[in-house]
Formats: C-alpha cells, sequence, structure tokens
C-alpha cells in the first residue's frame, strides 16, 4: 500500500476506509453487517495496509465511532493507525468542540484522536473559536492532528490563520471523476504547502463502479435520492463508464478501481471510499497499485469533463418520478 511523503506522526495510506455506512441506517446494510461484516471489512484493510480509518459522531449518533474503535481493538489496536473523526458543528464554541471531542475519543476506545475534523463549516461560529477548542484538545494529548471538511479552499486557509499558523492537515471534500472541483486550486495548494485533500465519496456513491445503468439503477438507501442515478445521467455517464471499463481491462481491474487510482495518482490525496464487504475492501486496496499511464489519466479527466448531469433545481422532477 503506497502511503503520502508527509511528516505526520503516523503514516496515511493513499487508500484509505470510510465508514459512514457503520452503525448507519441510511444505508440499508442492516444490523448483520454492523454487527459482523464491519468488523471482518475493518481487520482485513489493516492486513492490506490501510492505516486511515475515517468516522464521525453524526455516522448513526456515535455508533459508526463505536463499531469503528471495537473493530481495531480486535484486530490489534490503534497504535499503528490513523483514527480520524468529525466534529459536527452544530455550534462549535471553544468549550463545545474539547466536550465533544472527548466524547468521540470515549466512544473510539482511544487516548488520541489522529486526525479530529470539523465536519462542515459552521455559517454563524468564526474558526477562531473552534480553533481554540481544537488548540486546547491538541496541549492535552486527546487530538493529534487537526483538520476540516467541506470547507472552500479561501476558508481552510483562514481557519489556520486563525489557529495561529499552526497547521491544519487535511480538508475532506467530495472528490471524485465526476466532481472535480478540488483539481483547480485547493489540490494545487495542498501539494505546494504540504496538507492533505480527503477525498469522501470517491465512487460518486457508486456511480463510477460499472455496476449502475439507464436500466438498472439503486432501489433505496442513499443512493436512491442521489441525482446522479436518474435514467438520463446514467444515459450521459455512459461513455466514461466505458472508458473506465476499457481501461481497467488493460490493467485486469474494475472500473471501481480505475477510478480509485485516477484519484490516487495524484499527490497529497487520500481516496476513503467505503467498503459493504471484505471482497470490496480488498479491490479497493488493489486500486493503490495501480499505475495509470500520463495518457489514461488525461483521457479519463478528458470523458469526465465531457459529462454533464442534471443535478440541482433541475434534477428535482426528475426525483419525484423515480420515487413514485
Amino acid at each position: 500500500m503506497r502511503r503520502l511523503d508527509i511528516a505526520t506522526a503516523k503514516p496515511y495510506s493513499v487508500i484509505g476506509l470510510g465508514t459512514w455506512q457503520f452503525g448507519s441506517r441510511e444505508w440499508g446494510y442492516g444490523s448483520d453487517y454492523a454487527d459482523g461484516e464491519a468488523a471482518r471489512i475493518v481487520a482485513r484493510a489493516r492486513e492490506l495496509g490501510v492505516t486511515v480509518f475515517d468516522t464521525a459522531e453524526v455516522y448513526g449518533f456515535g455508533r459508526s465511532e463505536r463499531i469503528l474503535g471495537a473493530a481495531l481493538r480486535d484486530s490489534g489496536g490503534t497504535d499503528d493507525v490513523v483514527v480520524a473523526t468529525k466534529v459536527f458543528p452544530v455550534m462549535p464554541t471553544a468549550a463545545i468542540v474539547q466536550q465533544r471531542g472527548v466524547a468521540s475519543a470515549q466512544r473510539l476506545g482511544v487516548r488520541t484522536i489522529d486526525l479530529y475534523q470539523v465536519h462542515q463549516p459552521n455559517p454563524v461560529v468564526g474558526d477562531a473559536t473552534t480553533m481554540r477548542g481544537m488548540q486546547a484538545l491538541h496541549d492535552v494529548g486527546v487530538i493529534d492532528e487537526v483538520g476540516v471538511s467541506n470547507y472552500p479552499l479561501k476558508r481552510w486557509q483562514r481557519a489556520e490563520g486563525a489557529r495561529g499558523g499552526q497547521r491544519i492537515l487535511s480538508n475532506q471534500v467530495q472528490f471524485s471523476l465526476v466532481s472535480r472541483g478540488p483539481m483547480a486550486e485547493m489540490l494545487p495548494w495542498a501539494q505546494r504547502t504540504g496538507h492533505v485533500v480527503m477525498a469522501y465519496s470517491p465512487l460518486a456513491q457508486g456511480l463510477l463502479s460499472g455496476r449502475y445503468g439507464a436500466d438498472h439503477r439503486p432501489s433505496g438507501g442513499v443512493r436512491a435520492t442521489n441525482a446522479m442515478f436518474l435514467p438520463e445521467n446514467m444515459a450521459a455517464a455512459a461513455p466514461l463508464l466505458d472508458l473506465l471499463r476499457d481501461i481497467g481491462s488493460a490493467h485486469d481491474a474494475t472500473p471501481a478501481q480505475i477510478a480509485l487510482a485516477w484519484l490516487v495518482h495524484f499527490p497529497n490525496v487520500v481516496a476513503i471510499p467505503g467498503a459493504s464487504s471484505v471482497a470490496q475492501v480488498e479491490r479497493n486496496a488493489a486500486a493503490a497499485d495501480i499505475v495509470l499511464t500520463g495518457s489514461e489519466h488525461g483521457a479519463l479527466t478528458a470523458a469526465a469533463e465531457a459529462f454533464h448531469p442534471t443535478t440541482g433545481l433541475s434534477a428535482l422532477p426528475g426525483l419525484v418520478r423515480a420515487r413514485r
């Protein structure tokens, strides 16, 4: 498993494991998954060299943290892995951030959270008070690195300034072939300055897996409300999906693996796909070893740029029809 070339207390693998689905009903995996398969996924991920395990206090209202923490303890402890979680910033004052950080550490069963992130920028509470809380947690050893999530680049930079210029290591943002916003300014800045872009939804909730098409769409859970899976968008995505399959054939890989390889081709990127099975985490981890040629990477980028899905308000009529 390749790792980032960045100075951190623990190494960051370029492929991590996202655990929103641990204990969260909205994914529809059921109690058998939470009570058994989740632990097997974590154990196998560790065997394959995955070091980054990401969760949040809001996932399953703390249940994801408990499941992940127990799985890590049962599979060897947390000394050699990056345990990352997020504070949900309803009112992220310094005191609340401190209280929530301690609560997350207790649910995870760790003395130190390796990466503690602000889940969303708060439109009312400024980052100065939030970062005072983060710094207090850091000073007493409850957290190691500080991160943010869903922050525009300028606010990420301002938040770092509010922390007295101390590093805010990472920004967890939506980043995939069909969500390429970070490529414009955020990723180049992170690469120049030694920061990390954590890519969530790196397979666009399964759109880039090649499993779905205009005549075969997700029927439930989170994906059922994702406009990307509207028939017209699936049809528009066909050229990109076909290219993923073609390049996958050249590398004996799946479309999903090629989509992940496209992401981690960029320096300073950690992709954090979820996994519904041990087999899926094995495929995800193997994507780190796929080396795309420059022409393959460029062709994928061009095909993605040619994909223009119907989203936002324009997608509402289609989503309403799909629920009937």
